[in-house]
């Protein structure tokens, strides 16, 4: 399956998901296609009803819930921040950031619309 996410005003599309496929996995396979690491979220829009997704939540499910309101969804990648592995104290934060990327191989594709 497939899910389309606005990135930057561009809509990507990401390949390779199935209904058990998390925010995390695809934040990072959006990070990593346009080689940022660095705090990200994931929100979901509909109706002008924005709501931030957690690491994990299963945006195909959230679809599928929706039933035929599905198709009015938007997803947007925000980058909330830098990377903090260059900072100190950096362990303490890591644990309180699920979104925080570093390189890593998701087995999810990407292409551009």
């Amino acid at each position: 399956m497939e899910l389309k996410v606005w990135v930057d005003g561009v809509v990507r599309v990401v390949c390779g998901l199935s209904l058990n496929t998390s925010c995390q996995d695809v934040v990072i396979a959006l990070a990593q296609a346009i080689g940022q690491t660095g705090r990200y979220l994931l929100t979901l829009k509909l109706r002008g009803t924005e709501r931030q997704l957690i690491a994990d939540d299963c945006p195909l499910q959230h679809l599928a819930q929706l039933g035929q309101l599905a198709g009015e969804v938007q997803f947007t990648l925000r980058r909330t921040g830098p990377s903090l592995s260059d900072g100190p104290d950096t362990q303490n934060r890591e644990r309180l950031l699920p979104l925080k990327l570093k390189k890593q191989s998701t087995g999810l594709s990407w292409r551009l619309l």
